[in-house]
């Protein structure tokens, strides 16, 4: 007997040349087919025999196919060891095809799909859900509550109503990563997450104070940050921001014209969330900005080792405000002269030009890091949806 089950709803999915089915239709057949399969398999197994070490489930959001197969999977938790269970449930749609109604119509679906098999969420470790509404502020909490063995939790353009008014506060204790990307929850406080290793929180909308709050999270080793800043939006310190976390790996991206992180002069706060830190991924940062302000990220990470960074001319995806375009980012003055940096051995710019601004930043890092080994500069990379595209080409110096 296969130790590993993988079942999904794409792989059943027929090339769009191939068939003249509505999208509809072609998802509800599709679901079918995942419900079949699901229970012929599951069917058979001998419950004497073999661990199930994975059981993943990929399925679309859709009538009763859901229930069925939380059904079939939670028979199987019942009379098997499994080692690790996994739901991935899709949209049927791209989430800019989606109206209000139908939204809140896939958080209707899916909280009627959690009320019937709970003993099946109860045996999760993964669980990935994508561009539905809850109607309920606690429904997040809910599922926390109910998915004890969750390792990996992960939201994709989902929302709960009134987001200004609530606080989502999750506590677990088994989950180590979590993701929660281009969601409209409010306040979202990780209150306690002892197992907690790695954290997405992307693409967030606030006007005042970041809506996240970390608490307690002592093994937290990757974070990855993107905002969506506008010109009335504060800008953000880390050291406050990231107070009592120390992570190893730091991804900070920029979906706005504006840069909303601050620099900061060193200070014990700053040295504190900054001294563990090996890898910094600075993504699309706006072309034109003055860089001089990245470099305090290198001043205060001591054992910094990979720096990355992503220059973007890239209109089909990056936000523009014209008030921002006119302020070439944000000023920054180190005060330390002669700064030195002796761990940094690899750095890697995407989008680099051969203008002043970013030559005289290449040279900026060369010359504090005196141990660099690599340097790799690539230029733009190409995109088929915006109006120009440019070869790509590679300077290297070592």
């Amino acid at each position: 007997m296969l130790s590993r089950l993988t079942i999904s709803a794409q792989d059943f999915l027929p090339s769009k040349a191939k068939t003249s089915l509505s999208k509809h239709e072609l998802v509800r057949r599709t679901d079918e087919a995942v419900v079949e399969a699901t229970r012929s398999i599951l069917a058979r197994r001998d419950p004497g025999g073999c661990i199930i070490s994975l059981l993943r489930m990929t399925f679309y959001l859709r009538d009763d196919a859901p229930i069925s197969i939380g059904d079939d999977v939670s028979n199987t938790m019942a009379t098997h060891k499994i080692e690790q269970a996994e739901f991935t449930v899709l949209a049927d749609k791209k989430c800019v095809e989606y109206t209000t109604d139908d939204l809140e119509n896939n958080g209707a679906r899916f909280v009627s799909f959690f009320n019937e098999s709970p003993n099946a969420f109860a045996g999760l470790t993964r669980l990935y859900l994508e561009i539905l509404i809850f109607a309920t502020s606690d429904f997040v909490s809910n599922i926390t509550v109910t998915c004890k063995q969750l390792k990996y939790l992960g939201f994709f353009h989902c929302y709960t109503y009134t987001e200004g008014l609530i606080m989502l506060e999750v506590e677990h204790t088994q989950l180590s990563e979590l993701c929660i990307i281009n969601c409209r929850f409010g306040m979202v406080k990780l209150t306690r997450l002892p197992k907690l290793t790695r954290l997405a929180f992307e693409h967030w909308l606030s006007y005042e104070e970041p809506p996240l709050s970390i608490g307690y999270v002592p093994l937290l080793k990757a974070l990855s940050l993107s905002n969506v800043a506008s010109s009335s939006h504060k800008m953000v310190e880390l050291s406050k921001f990231l107070y009592e976390t120390s992570v190893r790996d730091l991804r900070l991206g920029f979906k706005f014209e504006k840069i909303w992180v601050q620099p900061e002069c060193l200070n014990k706060r700053l040295a504190f969330v900054f001294c563990q830190l090996k890898i910094v991924n600075l993504v699309n940062i706006p072309e034109g900005y003055d860089l001089t302000w990245t470099m305090f990220v290198l001043e205060a990470a001591p054992i910094l080792e990979e720096l990355y960074m992503m220059v973007m001319d890239h209109p089909c995806e990056m936000q523009t405000s014209q008030e921002i375009s006119e302020n070439k980012g944000v000023e920054w003055e180190s005060p330390t002269s002669n700064f030195k940096h002796h761990c940094l051995t690899k750095f890697i710019m995407f989008g680099f030009q051969v203008n002043d601004y970013m030559v005289d930043h290449v040279k900026r890092v060369m010359k504090a890091a005196v141990n660099l080994q690599d340097v790799y500069l690539h230029d733009r990379l190409i995109c088929d949806k915006c109006p120009w595209k440019l070869d790509i080409f590679t300077h290297m110096a070592t």
